[in-house]
């Protein structure tokens, strides 16, 4: 685990405890895991910290499945004790869930953390608007959940988008479940559970996944930071019970379109944030610029440059040279 500044990470203690306490009353009346909250967060803080970029998004994911373990169980238990949770979806659903998991494990290793900001700010955009505009059980498919292949298939989505996404899969479960039938209160406190299950192994996974990575923050086991899963934890824990009472007691549609301005607000700022990023990386435009990605091919790319230059040949149709004038020795050598 890399060692902890404690002068230097103390003062971000307050923004993750605030964090924690919007995510875990959002699990609550929301019935989501607490991610679309904590990912964004954990995301700034590190930024401003001065964090790698190339691991910001994959430690803010995979510290966010560790805190929904918590919020998410806390959530299932308040509305369990009011009878609202399925537990028969729970147990027919999660190992198709922990499948989608592992595949979504699989697709976090493997992309940068440019297209992994870019693919939960996508996410995050369709589900702003979703709870901005949508209407849960406006549109339903059938009056029974699905069995089978569609079930598999349908699990399978959840676990491997909200595990790549560091979300609890909520806001998905509860679309699927009020699309077959399920009231939006039985749909909530289900969807829970869901974020129990895909948390676990998720949790787990980033922080295998993220063994051996340089630039993670102090405090880091893999692509989880503990301070940070700490932090948010114990706001969350005690928050998402106060969630569940208020989402039992009253109509939540203005407090979803409040959180959905959050979650909109949120996109636009990760987009940029991917946009400066995109802007900043080399993207070579030509097939000379392209060799110079190396000091070898940077030397020969001006070697060829000034040959042409000085032997009077045309540049390639197309091709920019660099600014700086072609050189010789006395000797006539040209510059390398």
């Amino acid at each position: 685990m890399a060692a902890i500044d404690w002068a230097q990470i103390l003062p971000t203690l307050i923004a993750m405890l605030g964090a924690g306490l919007l995510a875990g009353f959002a699990a609550g009346i929301f019935g989501i895991g607490g991610g679309f909250v904590v990912v964004p967060a954990l995301y700034a803080i590190f930024t401003v910290l001065g964090g790698d970029p190339s691991v910001t998004t994959h430690v803010a994911i995979g510290t966010s499945l560790g805190t929904i373990i918590v919020t998410s169980l806390r959530s299932v238990q308040a509305h369990a004790r009011r009878g609202a949770v399925d537990f028969e979806v729970l147990k027919t659903w999660a190992p198709w869930i922990v499948v989608g998991v592992i595949l979504g494990l699989a697709l976090a290793k493997s992309v940068d953390g440019e297209s992994l900001t870019l693919i939960f700010a996508i996410g995050v955009f369709i589900m702003g608007l979703y709870m901005m505009f949508g209407k849960a059980g406006a549109i339903k498919i059938s009056d029974t959940m699905p069995t089978g292949w569609l079930r598999a298939g349908l699990a399978a989505f959840v676990g491997s988008f909200a595990s790549l996404m560091g979300i609890g899969g909520g806001t998905f479960a509860i679309l699927v479940m009020t699309l077959f039938g399920k009231s939006i209160h039985s749909a909530i406190a289900t969807a829970a559970g869901f974020g129990f299950i895909i948390a676990i192994p998720g949790a787990i996974g980033f922080m295998i996944i993220g063994q051996g990575v340089e630039g993670l923050p102090p405090g880091s086991i893999g692509y989880v930071n503990i301070i940070g899963l700490v932090a948010i934890t114990a706001m969350t824990a005690l928050t998402a019970p106060a969630g569940a009472f208020v989402a039992h007691k009253m109509n939540p549609a203005v407090l979803k379109r409040v959180f959905a301005t959050y979650l909109l607000f949120t996109t636009g700022v990760m987009f940029v944030d991917a946009y400066k990023a995109g802007m900043d990386s080399p993207s070579p435009d030509t097939p000379y610029l392209a060799e110079a990605a190396t000091l070898e091919h940077f030397e020969n790319a001006v070697s060829e440059k000034n040959y042409r230059a000085l032997s009077g040949a045309p540049p390639e149709e197309g091709l920019s040279y660099y600014d700086a004038p072609p050189q010789a020795d006395n000797g006539g050598a040209l510059e390398q």
